[in-house]
């Protein structure tokens, strides 16, 4: 099911023996789009600490109630290897985290034939990451962005601004972030618009703006996102089809 992100902000996480928390961000890498940590606000519990949680671990999500259930014990959150607040997620780090709680590591293929930590709808979007960031693997930088951060990026298109990035929506089964939600002004709130991240041209992350190939009245002028709606099939088959390019989904 597609979600957006700052519907799932807030949450409350509720661990197999208690609460920890609440979930504060989540961080997707800029190969694939596709939400790799979520990032647990844990309070006076484990202060200055900041306490990522794989999608593998992340259970199902109680809407009315604003839970999100964590399959892993209060004890094992708090035992797993520390990471600074305040300072990037190195991929020395991210193997040290993979290693402690027996994640398979999103940068590498799962084994044909073995048991994996993925989710089954996970398993292919995982396969397609490993190719797509063999060539990355440094032990300095595994290409995290923060949600919270990319927030706010300015949109340009062909020929010139259109607004900013307002939230993004995500698969809830795979975690990969299937479409940007912009907001087509950038003071007062306009039309909010769906542009999924293949549609996007380039990202200067420095510059805090992303590009798409696109005239301006193009993407004003797209099929409306409603917040206060789901985003379903037919809403996406309306968007492929105003856009003009091949649906994911066939």
């Amino acid at each position: 099911m597609l979600r957006s992100v700052d519907d799932l902000n807030n949450y409350t996480l509720m661990a197999r023996d208690g609460e920890i928390g609440r979930c504060r961000d989540f961080l997707f890498d800029d190969a694939m789009w596709a939400i790799r940590y979520m990032v647990a606000d844990t309070g006076k519990w484990l202060p200055r600490r900041k306490v990522l949680i794989s999608p593998v671990s992340l259970g199902d999500a109680d809407f009315a109630a604003h839970h999100l259930r964590v399959a892993l014990e209060k004890e094992q959150i708090k035992k797993s290897p520390e990471i600074s607040e305040h300072e990037p997620v190195s991929r020395r780090q991210e193997k040290e985290i993979h290693d402690f709680f027996g994640w398979d590591p999103y940068w590498t293929a799962p084994v044909l034939g073995r048991p994996s930590a993925f989710p089954p709808a996970m398993l292919k979007q995982a396969r397609e990451t490993a190719t797509a960031v063999e060539t990355k693997d440094t032990d300095n930088d595994s290409h995290l962005r923060s949600v919270q951060e990319v927030k706010g990026y300015h949109i340009h298109a062909r020929d010139g601004k259109i607004g900013h990035v307002e939230d993004f929506i995500v698969d809830d089964e795979t975690w990969v972030i299937r479409y940007v939600v912009v907001d087509t002004r950038n003071l007062l709130p306009g039309r909010k618009v769906l542009i999924a991240p293949k549609w996007v041209d380039s990202v200067n992350w420095g510059g805090q703006t992303m590009h798409i190939d696109l005239p301006k009245e193009r993407i004003k002028n797209g099929p409306t996102y409603d917040p206060t709606a789901p985003v379903n099939r037919e809403i996406e088959a309306r968007l492929y089809d105003y856009y003009g390019r091949p649906t994911y989904w066939l």
